[in-house]
């Protein structure tokens, strides 16, 4: 697919298409100042929860520490860790040690022999299969179809919200969120949309979910949101009872804008709040 444009079906967004326009025209720099308005309503209205993580792509890493290539299997989603807890890190092609990962990140095409029986059966005494599908004919069908696309430069770079600079250019916010924190961000995601699937969850490995789908929906008309870390392989890199929630930059910033007038000045969500509140 590539890095371009991408083209789906329009439905109404609040935004008509000059306004469309004009997001898309001017420069994604980080504007420190929303930045700084996150901050402050998060910890309103969520009770100060965990951050959500940002990234982007680039071509210059800067000072920013570049994973070193692992020795063996390593699944990101357990690096990532590092950035959750304030810890800055660009990976390249080499720092991924998932064949996986390099597909789903932009860095490889390739897929693994016989991948279509590695995710549904296996075969006996060559492959253990995951038995995440069926059949392999099912893995080949979906695979006709599942989307990819090349990373657009040299580095995918992530940081926590926190640890953004001027210089930093955010595409995807990611958060990694109990169910009280999820229905807080799927509802503020529909608040201005009449169509109701400004959310969804794809069948998708756990890097896909945070960083394929969300970063082909960021070049739609009306880029939506992605529910994600269902990938039973990448559960144990995660707590028990976090998914993540993942926003294209454009979309988070019509969120960020919303959250004064919505549902989270009321006392329903304040109820919420307090049960939030007390989880941490």
């Amino acid at each position: 697919m590539g890095s371009g444009r991408l083209v789906r079906g329009t439905g109404p967004t609040g935004l008509n298409r000059i306004d469309l326009e004009r997001e898309e025209e001017r420069s994604h720099a980080m504007d420190i100042q929303l930045k700084k308005k996150f901050l402050e309503l998060w910890k309103r209205y969520f009770n100060g929860a965990e951050l959500p993580i940002v990234f982007y792509y680039s071509d210059n890493a800067g000072d920013i520490e570049i994973v070193k290539k692992p020795s063996g299997h390593a699944c990101i989603i357990g690096v990532l860790n590092k950035v959750r807890k304030g810890r800055a890190l660009s990976f390249n092609m080499d720092s991924i040690g998932c064949f996986g990962a390099k597909r789903y990140i932009g860095y490889d095409k390739q897929i693994m022999p016989d991948f279509e029986y590695f995710l549904s059966c296996g075969i006996p005494g060559k492959i253990e299969g995951e038995r995440y599908k069926r059949s392999p004919e099912i893995v080949r069908e979906i695979m006709k179809n599942m989307p990819d696309f090349d990373a657009p430069a040299k580095y995918i770079i992530f940081k926590r919200w926190d640890s953004l600079d001027k210089n930093d250019n955010p595409e995807v916010v990611i958060f990694y969120a109990t169910a009280d924190i999820l229905s807080g961000l799927f509802t503020l995601a529909g608040f201005d949309e009449t169509e109701s699937n400004s959310v969804i969850a794809p069948f998708s490995s756990g890097c896909g979910s945070i960083v394929m789908h969300p970063y082909l929906e960021k070049d739609m008309p009306r880029p939506r949101c992605i529910i994600g870390m269902f990938d039973v392989s990448a559960r144990p890199f995660v707590q028990s009872k976090i998914l993540t929630f993942s926003v294209p930059m454009m979309k988070f910033e019509r969120m960020i804008s919303n959250m004064k007038e919505s549902f989270l000045i009321t006392p329903s969500w304040k109820k919420v709040r307090s049960r939030i509140a007390r989880s941490k």
